[in-house]
């Protein structure tokens, strides 16, 4: 027999499935952070190089790659991001649907 295992449907932000205080911001902290370190290792740059690049000790980017951003302002991550030789495009449009409040949505091209 079956057992049934009771689930919740995201709501597709695992931050605010998890009550998170700043559910948005912490999204799109992690989702900058993912970007960053998807970069660091495309480059193969050890957490030393990337220190150097980004302006920051091994410590730091240590804890960026592990998930470990309360450190880390969105506006830092984003500089991170230029600094590793990407362009930033913020682009700001009419919201889509009925909700009260707009959001910030993280793209890579």
């Amino acid at each position: 027999m079956k057992k049934k295992t009771d689930h919740e449907v995201s709501r597709g932000n695992v931050f605010e499935d998890l009550d998170v205080s700043s559910a948005e911001e912490a999204l799109t902290k992690a989702e900058l952070a993912s970007r960053i370190a998807g970069i660091i290792a495309r480059r193969k740059l050890t957490q030393a190089a990337a220190g150097e690049i980004l302006g920051v000790d091994q410590p730091k980017v240590s804890a960026l790659l592990r998930g470990r951003l309360a450190d880390f302002s969105t506006d830092r991550l984003l500089k991170f991001i230029t600094r590793l030789g990407q362009d930033v495009d913020i682009v700001i449009r009419a919201k889509r649907s009925a909700r009260g409040w707009g959001r910030l949505h993280v793209v890579a091209a």
